[in-house]
């Protein structure tokens, strides 16, 4: 699959055949959109980044094995000029900041309309965000919430914690910060103690929600 030249070229990144499938129904009512792949997980997405370079991935968040958010950081990271909307049945205002935060310039649910998602697919490929109104509605309660206590993490904490909110395994954690797989693991074991979040998931939420990185 091939975009047509001054096409937007689209990757669906979803979990369910059905939905990848009426995606695509719905992005051939506009011919000036083609969608050059498509992925079941974040690891399938990362290859088809390499292989097809399309300008705009429309992201589901969770997924088995490698979620949204992550598959997003890393690809962002790797191919700046991909943009990311997030597309997904979850309005929880616990997602929305994690999927910005990763890199996505968009967050729409799928009940969003054909044209409304063409608009957002072209508004992505010129760098704008389009944010559904739930959405928007999760980042004021958000920032109208009251300020929690801050854990007291140190500074070799706070740097694997950006790292860990980037979607970095323990290892490339280790090998960015210049320490061994054994102390990344010790840091990450105090995160989850302090942060009083029982994975890795949970601890790279509250870093977003309660703004504990840059």
């Amino acid at each position: 699959m091939e975009a047509q030249p001054h096409s937007i070229g689209v990757l669906i990144v979803d979990d369910h055949i059905m939905v990848r499938y009426g995606l695509k129904a719905l992005l051939a009512l506009s011919p000036d959109i083609a969608v050059v792949g498509e992925a079941a997980d974040g690891e399938e997405a990362w290859i088809c980044c390499n292989e097809q370079r399309p300008d705009v991935i429309l992201m589901d968040i969770v997924m088995p094995g490698t979620d949204g958010p992550t598959a997003t950081a890393r690809i962002r990271a790797a191919f700046p000029q991909i943009q990311v909307i997030a597309l997904t049945s979850f309005a929880d205002e616990m997602l929305v900041p994690r999927a910005l935060q990763a890199g996505a310039i968009g967050y729409l649910l799928k009940d969003v309309h054909a044209d409304q998602l063409a608009i957002a697919i072209r508004a992505a490929s010129y760098g704008r965000t389009t944010l559904a109104p739930t959405a928007v509605q999760a980042l004021a309660h958000l920032a109208a919430a009251p300020p929690s206590p801050r854990p007291e993490l140190t500074k070799r904490e706070c740097d694997v914690l950006a790292l860990l909110v980037a979607g970095e395994s323990n290892l490339a954690i280790a090998a960015r910060l210049g320490i061994s797989h054994g102390t990344v693991r010790l840091h990450v074991s105090n995160i989850l103690r302090k942060l009083s979040a029982s994975n890795r998931t949970e601890a790279a939420l509250l870093a977003v929600q309660h703004k504990l990185i840059p």
